[in-house]
């Protein structure tokens, strides 16, 4: 993306990172992780003598192995189990998940199981989604996992404002408009922040940054489209809403750019089953 595309992150978004003492830290094995997703070499064995080094992580990737998920033969034992299992891909974005959920705290007035059973939705969403418009869909993944995050930086300046947030955020895609009314900003753009932080790719940086209202961004950002989308999906998984209906609601004028076959999505979501079931092996 050249320079004079780039849309800057709001400059609200920056007030939850006053406190850089406070603001969580991308673990070692993460990052290594993310800079696999450029290494064309890297092999399986290397991804899992990788997490291997991280005790906590590798204890979490093995109950994820285990889960009934993905329904094992036999009981999984080893890391090298969990990977011929699993297959890369796979392995890289559970360990993903578990390195990122973990390197967030707890937060006083959000229920953690419910809101990485959320990102998770999410983050599995937007893999299905993008192998539908052909992105990458491990690196749509790692970005459907974040793109919720901002929202516990903002829950730790100011938990009664978010709270209110998530009483109100009863319609799917609905927490963009209301976090843009109180803050100035939305959970999107503070991810784009700390994802800028970490030093993620800036493709990915700003496709948070675009994912507020993707239809209003020119050039527009297939990336920025399917999370906006994938956290519309995860919002009526929630909620227990039809999950086309409420694509059909919230994103009509997206739904009709990107030409979705809405009966083939409909089947795709529904062979994808409880896609936020990984949760509890994540932060156990």
């Amino acid at each position: 993306m050249s320079p004079q595309t780039v849309h800057p992150i709001p400059a609200a978004a920056e007030r939850f990172f006053a406190n850089h003492a406070a603001l969580p830290t991308m673990p070692e094995v993460a990052n290594r992780l993310l800079k696999s997703f450029d290494d064309p070499n890297v092999s399986m064995a290397q991804l899992a003598d990788l997490i291997a080094k991280d005790p906590t992580l590798s204890a979490k990737v093995l109950r994820l192995a285990n889960s009934a998920r993905y329904s094992p033969s036999h009981t999984i034992g080893t890391l090298k189990d969990a990977a011929n299992a699993l297959g890369m891909d796979l392995l890289r974005n559970l360990s993903m998940a578990a390195a990122i959920s973990g390197s967030f705290p707890a937060i006083q007035g959000l229920d953690r199981k419910a809101f990485w059973r959320h990102a998770v939705s999410t983050a599995a969403y937007a893999r299905l989604l993008a192998k539908l418009v052909r992105l990458d869909a491990d690196e749509v993944y790692l970005a459907g996992l974040m793109l919720r995050t901002g929202e516990l930086l903002m829950a730790m300046t100011d938990p009664a404002q978010v709270a209110d947030v998530e009483t109100h955020a009863k319609e799917p895609g609905s927490r963009y408009s209301l976090e843009q009314s109180r803050f100035g900003c939305t959970h999107a753009d503070v991810t784009a922040s700390l994802a800028a932080h970490w030093h993620f790719p800036q493709e990915m940086v700003q496709a948070f940054t675009d994912a507020n209202d993707p239809m209003a961004v020119r050039p527009f950002s297939l990336m920025a489209a399917v999370l906006h989308l994938s956290e519309v999906l995860a919002d009526a998984h929630e909620h227990h809403d039809d999950p086309v209906a409420a694509l059909q609601a919230a994103l009509p004028e997206l739904i009709e750019h990107l030409h979705l076959d809405l009966d083939d999505l409909r089947q795709r979501l529904e062979a994808a089953g409880d896609v936020g079931s990984d949760v509890d092996a994540l932060i156990s």
